[in-house]
């Protein structure tokens, strides 16, 4: 039966880490926690700039926001469903590992780590650029130390252990959500229909449909957190659903409302060239309101914070769940007195760290921003997998000598997964010719280290037969 591998082979990994004296992993994430792990991890600095990115494609931006967000929210119900069927550390890892076998698996690994620890050079710049707002940074020396400062905290508050980890997302989230709330939701009332602009401001609907999804895919990462996390997510065959959709469809919300109202309160004009919409959106709210910019700037701030420590914590999940099956180095087993595989989480500060240094260094911005934009693709890689392995399953489950279930849920199952499928392919041709053509160089970078640990393992196994031998001759 398709999946019992990934069950097999993840107990076997969890009782040799026990055989080994390894601090195993512990089941810290409730409910809430994971919900704000995946609405942090969703839900990042980039919101505060989304209406300004969009505006000039003319209100279908609004459109291509709600189209984006259906779609993400069909995606995380294929992750939950996905969950229940492996609540194992990795997630998409996992899924394409067992579906399709180890190289996939490890591409999968490969292209979501990548996605980690970029995410976190090109978050974190981002975020200075809102901190500088409330305390003027001048400078490449302080701004340096900030940036690369903020990356190190994330990975301490990371090796702390999971719980406050988990702590960080709650509160974080909390607090980001209330300027953004509010501008959203009482915003509405203070909008005026003639600062929505034109519907479709250059050229056909369908192009600048899908030029507005293409840059607003970027904004619906990390929907499969919690299942990366999963065995450190209690009762994770129920709550990491919950969590799944219920941070996804949360964040939708106030990404869509949000977008609306912003149009609404700012002149289109304005909009298309504003560096601060929540800000100017909060300006028009409340005329003379002299502290708009340094509040929004705040929140900024707090929810960069947030997604940062959610990103770390991930990047370190998913090299672990292939080093179990030794399709990364072993190194990537390491766990703290926590339970924290730590190794992850330095290798992730230091990856992004340096990054940051090529992007202060001036001579490689160009790599660095286009690096940046990778992530998207990255990220499509195990989106993709995972949601073709739950379509494989549901087509092999459904057969013959599967379990019987009701047509009416069957078809909706396939709808949503093949929805899913879609939904993905579509996010690598946004990407773009230049992110797809170098995510493809990234994503084969790791073909040398596969090959190389496919050595080291029939290696190994060939020293054992031999031991087995000699100890019978003997």
């Amino acid at each position: 039966m398709p999946g019992s591998g990934a069950v097999g082979s993840g107990g076997a990994a969890v009782m040799a880490d026990a055989a080994s004296g390894e601090p195993q992993p512990r089941r810290v994430l409730g409910l809430p926690g994971a919900t704000a792990l995946v609405m942090g991890n969703v839900i990042g600095v980039g919101v505060f700039q989304l209406p300004a990115a969009i505006a000039g494609y003319g209100t279908i931006g609004i459109v291509a926001f709600v189209v984006v967000s259906i779609c993400s929210v069909l995606l995380a119900v294929v992750f939950g469903w996905l969950a229940r069927r492996l609540p194992h550390t990795g997630g998409p890892y996992v899924y394409a590992r067992d579906a399709f076998g180890e190289l996939t698996g490890f591409l999968t690994a490969w292209s979501y780590w990548i996605t980690s620890w970029a995410s976190n050079g090109a978050l974190v710049v981002a975020w200075a650029g809102y901190v500088n707002v409330l305390v003027p940074l001048h400078g490449k020396g302080p701004n340096l130390v900030v940036t690369i400062g903020a990356l190190w905290l994330a990975v301490l508050a990371n090796l702390a252990g999971v719980r406050g980890a988990g702590v960080i997302a709650v509160v974080t989230t909390v607090l980001k959500f209330v300027p953004l709330v509010l501008v959203a939701f009482i915003g509405l009332f203070f909008i005026k229909k003639d600062n929505f602009g034109p519907f479709v401001a250059h050229g056909g609907a369908i192009g600048s449909l899908s030029a507005a999804a293409a840059v607003l895919m970027f904004s619906f990462l990390g929907v499969e957190s919690a299942t990366v996390a999963a065995e450190e997510v209690h009762d994770p065959r129920r709550n990491v659903l919950r969590a799944t959709v219920a941070g996804t469809v949360a964040a939708a919300v106030v990404y869509v409302v949000g977008t609306i109202s912003v149009f609404g309160l700012v002149p289109h004009g304005t909009l298309e060239h504003s560096t601060a919409p929540y800000a100017d959106a909060a300006h028009a709210m409340i005329p003379g309101w002299s502290g708009a910019d340094e509040t929004m700037a705040a929140a900024a701030v707090i929810s960069g914070a947030g997604t940062l420590v959610g990103w770390t914590l991930i990047s370190a999940r998913m090299p672990y769940a292939a080093a179990r099956d030794s399709l990364f180095p072993g190194m990537f087993l390491r766990r703290n007195r926590r339970g924290v595989p730590w190794i992850g989480l330095v290798a992730a500060g230091a990856l992004a760290s340096g990054i940051t240094l090529l992007n202060y260094t001036g001579g490689l911005q160009a790599a660095f921003t286009a690096l940046a934009l990778l992530t998207t693709f990255t990220a499509a890689v195990p989106y993709v997998f995972s949601a073709a392995a739950q379509l494989l399953w549901l087509l092999t489950d459904h057969g013959p000598v599967g379990r019987p279930e009701a047509a009416v849920r069957f078809a909706r199952d396939i709808v949503v997964s093949a929805i899913a499928v879609a939904f993905t392919i579509w996010l690598v041709a946004g990407a773009g010719y230049s992110a797809v053509y170098q995510g493809v160089l990234l994503l084969f970078a790791g073909i040398p280290v596969y090959v190389f640990m496919r050595w080291r393992a029939a290696r190994a196994a060939v020293l054992r037969g031999e031991d087995a031998e000699k100890s019978q001759i003997e």
